[in-house]
């Protein structure tokens, strides 16, 4: 294959998904691989968006924003309108992204706790004198 083109075996290598992963993004019109027959042959740009796919994901962005932020790319100015939106996203993210770590921290403490709780529990009973004795 040249450099120019990508099967769907060697996205799936190159990217670590599965062909399903990437029809599924070719259905929701995520990615647009050229058509040779039944074969599927991924472009350059398909690359670069399935990339930003997989970080999007990553971050918890939404399939539909992704598919958004993508579109904005050729707004013909320069990408302003793409980075200025994904930018605004991200920032909302992040402050989820914490909140929801603040919220875990706060139930593993009080895991930690009711663990210790229960430690103490189960060897007071191991060293409690029997009734029967």
């Amino acid at each position: 294959m040249t450099d120019d083109f990508m099967t769907i075996r060697e996205m799936c290598d190159a990217f670590g998904v599965t062909p399903r992963t990437l029809r599924f993004y070719e259905a929701k019109e995520l990615l647009f691989p050229v058509r040779d027959g039944q074969k599927r042959l991924f472009t350059r740009r398909d690359r670069a968006r399935l990339k930003l796919i997989l970080r999007g994901k990553r971050f918890g962005f939404s399939l539909e924003e992704i598919r958004q932020l993508l579109n904005l790319y050729d707004m013909g100015d320069q990408q302003l309108t793409q980075l200025s939106r994904t930018y605004e996203i991200a920032q909302d993210r992040l402050a989820d992204m914490e909140r929801q770590r603040e919220e875990l921290d706060e139930a593993i403490e009080d895991l930690k706790e009711q663990m210790k709780w229960g430690e103490k529990m189960i060897s007071s009973l191991k060293h409690a004198p029997k009734a029967a004795e």
